[in-house]
């Protein structure tokens, strides 16, 4: 960024090619919305161009394209007034390991998954999004966002809360079992 930054904007583009499948993820799981998505990603890139002079050499990268990518989606819906509905599609991975009869189950559960993040608030589903499948670290969420990070922690926590929720309120499932365990999808087992 610090070559961008100094006049080669040809790096650029090696940016683009390391990060937009990040941002694209980020953007997704936020709206649901997979155009919405992709043209967002763009405006980014265009702003970290365009606001390239704002980039500080000491900063972290990653955090810095993200408030840029925070204000694009802040802007759009600014602009637009309303959330954006949920695509029918739901781009996960499913392993190749998986038996063929619980490729299905593994797409079922997925698309719940995500209906139930999106019905999430926006800062509860930011800070989860960012924390799960981002990796960002608490202290990196919480630079981002301007919070502290028992904040971000307890939005993390409370929106896990919330997400298991959903998911078992949208599964028509109740989440305990006879023997007294819970039954989760894998999201809800990861450790922070």
């Amino acid at each position: 960024m610090m070559e961008v930054r100094n006049g080669d904007v040809a790096k650029l583009g090696v940016l683009f090619e390391r990060y937009q499948r990040m941002l694209y993820n980020f953007y997704l799981r936020m709206s649901g919305d997979r155009s919405l998505s992709e043209d967002l990603v763009q405006d980014v890139f265009f702003r970290m161009l365009k606001y390239r002079h704002t980039y500080r050499e000491n900063s972290d990268f990653v955090t810095w394209m993200f408030q840029i990518a925070r204000n694009a989606r802040f802007d759009h819906f600014r602009k637009v007034k309303r959330e954006v509905a949920l695509d029918d599609e739901i781009n996960e991975s499913i392993s190749p390991d998986v038996p063929p009869d619980d490729v299905m189950g593994q797409k079922q559960e997925a698309a719940l998954l995500q209906k139930s993040l999106v019905q999430l608030t926006h800062d509860k589903r930011e800070a989860l999004v960012l924390s799960r499948f981002q990796n960002f670290k608490y202290e990196q969420i919480a630079e981002l966002v301007g919070c502290d990070v028992s904040t971000v922690k307890t939005r993390v926590f409370r929106a896990m809360q919330d997400l298991r929720e959903n998911f078992f309120r949208l599964s028509g499932k109740n989440h305990e079992l006879s023997n007294g365990k819970r039954t989760t999808p894998r999201l809800f087992n990861r450790q922070s």
